[in-house]
């Protein structure tokens, strides 16, 4: 940036940015780009920094909105990259980090542009400025540069999936990530969902569609292998600490026009421990990953990216490729589960988790056959346990990730097989507990919340349909799990006669007057009946499949049968009722036999012998329950904005101002 300058606030008056976005047009061969591209700083690595730097560098962007028209210098700033771009691989295999470095800086600059253009512009007038380039009028249009956009597009496609990572390497592998994310920004400053983007038409069709599965590949991997950022210098030349500055050892020869180095963190300031654990390039190829897996299909064909990820199959499976999908390859689950495992924290990883197991047959045939299902059960539970801290949206997809899961019988039945031991984050009392049982306890206590605090009846009713459909498996269930199951139908019955006692008074008080509208109690009153009768289905299911399985079910059952009395004769609940009451009424009766003072465990052993000794005829058969997954209609509508919400908000991303973005409010986040 000129040999004296230093800080971020001297950008605006750097004689290279100024002659970039100036009058003149520079041609690509022009000596001007060596001495452009050779500067040096520590890269932004999260949007405050990226804030500080485009409030710095916005009058030289709207320059260059302004005069690119004439001088074309956008698009030789991109031929100049182009040509670099080249050579990448065979720099990498040969260690030359000065061309390495000045492609990523070339990059760098392209990237800044890019996104001051698009949040300012429509995509055809976009288009336009890649189109223009210097000629004898104002406003000329090259026709060899035509599909500029597409060959930059194409060319980034290319360097993610062909150029190896490396130390020297990472940085412009994550700027090429970072620019694709913000090519496809277009859509943060759309209130509607975009269903015909020129970018979007570009990266299904023509160059770019032959790289689909190679680059969701990719992404997976880097997301998979959450490689860390290389520590500072090492990518470049050896950093040299003097006074106020860091300059590299470059020949000066080569750099005439060093811009000084400015520091956005501070010079010589220690990254913190977050920040050395976090990989950016992991973070940014997941949120790529989730942008294109949702863009919507295009007219004529299908989204391919979404094609790619619904068809992956794992390494270790030999059967063919369908010859419907030219997409499909292959990826290593293992490794793949484990970094599912470990990374579920992040709204983008449970997001994830959510795609391959509604989407993928192959992931979830693979995952519901895992031995170790606990390591991607816990974490999932951790988030509905924590989840006055968590977004809806994270607490929504990790539920539905549980739904999708209790599908499986055989999922049903193994959970309740892995017996666990000091759950740290579960703080109610130290358990050892079967991973079912624990499932049961954090999703009655999601529901508890949702009571109190959310009141969302969406959530209530996928909270009630994993239970059902693990009713039948219920096993050993233990004492804690059995007494907050009725605990919660205490709650609701009580809240029913509170409902039903202020619908009596209001009734009774709107005889006299008729000033004011009656509230709907009505309505009140069924919701609260749906969710009763659904406790009530879990309750019969679980003694009609597994009476045998669960004697501190019965033992709770029995500890608080008065609250059972008033749904007897009840006309909604009267069927579902019978198996509970005969239940309750045989372990009655042979308790009775047995005296009185009877300690808790001669009462379960009664329970036990009772269980042989019922007749399972006695019991009314109920159909199964079987709640299965089904998205919404319009699915795009809830997810393009959910998945754009998470890369304005990610700590590595970009920085959008928030005025500008139209897609979603400032707290959908």
């Amino acid at each position: 940036m000129g040999a004296n300058s230093s800080s971020i606030s001297e950008l605006p008056e750097n004689e290279y940015l100024q002659k970039l976005s100036g009058s003149e047009p520079i041609s690509e061969n022009d000596p001007f780009w060596n001495q452009l591209l050779s500067f040096s700083f520590t890269t932004p690595t999260n949007s405050a920094e990226l804030k500080l730097l485009e409030e710095a560098t916005i009058s030289v962007c709207k320059s260059l909105v302004e005069k690119n028209p004439r001088t074309g210098n956008l698009g030789s700033l991109i031929k100049v990259f182009l040509s670099r771009t080249k050579e990448l691989k065979i720099s990498a295999e040969c260690q030359n980090h000065l061309f390495i470095w000045q492609a990523h800086n070339a990059l760098f600059i392209i990237c800044c542009l890019l996104k001051v253009f698009i949040s300012r512009m429509s995509e055809e007038e976009l288009q336009l400025h890649f189109t223009y380039e210097e000629k004898a009028g104002p406003s000329s249009y090259g026709t060899e540069c035509e599909d500029l956009i597409e060959e930059l597009l194409c060319c980034l496609i290319q360097l993610i999936v062909e150029i190896p990572l490396l130390d020297i390497t990472y940085s412009i592998s994550l700027e090429a990530v970072t620019t694709l994310i913000v090519f496809l920004s277009c859509q943060l400053f759309h209130k509607e969902i975009l269903r015909e983007s020129i970018i979007h038409r570009y990266l299904m069709h023509g160059r770019c569609l032959p790289y689909t599965s190679r680059l969701v590949k990719t992404l997976l991997y880097n997301f998979i292998r959450q490689e860390r950022s290389p520590p500072p210098g090492s990518h470049v030349f050896q950093q040299q600490t003097d006074g106020g500055g860091l300059l590299y050892g470059i020949a000066s020869g080569v750099a005439t026009g060093l811009w000084t180095v400015f520091t956005l963190g501070g010079v010589g300031s220690k990254a913190s421990a977050q920040l050395e654990q976090c990989s950016p390039l992991a973070s940014q190829s997941l949120l790529l990953l989730l942008v294109l897996a949702n863009l919507t299909d295009a007219p004529d064909t299908p989204n391919p990216y979404r094609q790619a990820i619904m068809s992956f199959k794992n390494t270790q499976d030999n059967t063919a490729f369908s010859s419907s999908n030219p997409h499909a390859f292959q990826i290593n689950f293992n490794s793949l589960y484990t970094a599912l495992c470990e990374q579920q924290k992040s709204d983008q990883a449970t997001l994830l988790l959510y795609m391959l197991l509604h989407q993928n047959s192959n992931v979830r045939t693979y995952v519901l056959a895992r031995t170790d299902i606990e390591n991607l059960v816990l974490p999932i539970l951790e988030i509905l346990y924590h989840v006055e801290e968590r977004n809806s949206h994270h607490v929504y997809m990790a539920l539905i990730i549980l739904l999708i899961l209790t599908e499986d019988d055989g999922f049903n039945r193994s959970i309740h097989e892995v017996i666990l031991k000091n759950i740290t984050w579960y703080a109610e009392c130290v358990l050892e507990i079967s991973l079912g049982s624990l499932l049961i306890l954090v999703v009655i206590r999601t529901i508890l919340y949702n009571m109190t605090q959310t009141r969302d009846k969406y959530l209530h009713t996928n909270c009630l349909a994993a239970l059902a459909n693990m009713s039948a498996q219920f096993r050993s269930l233990h004492q804690y799990a059995a007494q907050r199951i009725i605990s919660l139908f205490s709650l609701l019955s009580k809240k029913h006669n509170k409902v039903l006692e202020q619908a009596t008074q209001s009734l009774r008080g709107s005889l006299g007057s008729n000033d004011s509208p009656l509230p709907d109690y009505a309505q009140d009153l069924n919701v609260i009946e749906e969710v009763i009768r659904m406790m009530l289905e879990i309750i019969n299911s679980c003694l009609t499949n597994s009476l045998h399985h669960n004697p501190n079910l019965v033992y709770a059952l029995l500890y608080k049968r008065d609250l059972f009395e008033q749904f007897r004769t009840h006309p909604s609940f009267q069927d579902i009722m019978q198996n509970i009451d005969l239940v309750i009424s045989f372990f009655s009766s042979r308790l009775e036999q047995a005296g009185a003072e009877l300690s808790v465990e001669r009462v379960l052993e009664i329970i036990k012998q009772g269980a042989v000794a019922l007749p399972k005829d006695r019991l009314r058969k109920f159909p199964e329950l079987k709640f299965k997954y089904v998205e919404e209609e319009q699915p795009e509508e809830f997810f393009i904005p959910y998945v754009w919400s998470l890369v304005y908000n990610s700590a590595v991303a970009l920085y959008w101002n928030p005025r500008d973005i139209q897609l979603f409010t400032m707290d959908s986040g």
